[in-house]
């Protein structure tokens, strides 16, 4: 079953229930899946993930401005969309990955940055996000 069949299936199941915040957040999510695959993207994950991305950054920005009340909104739609990804990795799980990267490319310096990234998130299989990847990476390399 992928994942837009679930969420259609959540999204019958939140509007039997009345729930009206989550209703409105899988049917975006649902949207934007459909979205891709009729334009040929079957990635479902990366669709979530940028998604997800999207809500968290609003979420931020809408704090920034003072507007707590909207940040909140956009952080339950964020909470909503991570249900249906794979759980994330843990800190010591992705620093050995990047260890791994860093062996396997023979990176020695933070110049050797790109290599080390393009492998380390091939490995991560979209379990972690880029900005953990990167800084791990750089940590190491320093």
């Amino acid at each position: 079953m992928s994942i837009a069949d679930t969420v259609k299936q959540d999204l019958t199941t939140a509007m039997k229930a009345g729930e009206k915040d989550r209703v409105g957040a899988l049917r975006l999510v649902l949207s934007e899946l459909q979205k891709a695959a009729k334009d040929g993207n079957d990635d479902e994950q990366a669709i979530l993930r940028r998604e997800r991305k999207r809500r968290l950054e609003s979420a931020t920005a809408f704090r920034e401005a003072g507007r707590v009340e909207l940040a909140e909104g956009e952080e339950a739609e964020a909470a909503i969309i991570q249900v249906y990804l794979p759980a994330e990795l843990g800190d010591d799980e992705l620093r050995q990955i990047v260890a791994d990267a860093i062996a396997e490319t023979g990176a020695s310096s933070p110049k050797d940055m790109g290599g080390v990234m393009k492998a380390a998130m091939e490995k991560t299989g979209g379990r972690a996000d880029g900005k953990r990847v990167s800084a791990l990476a750089r940590e190491a390399l320093a």
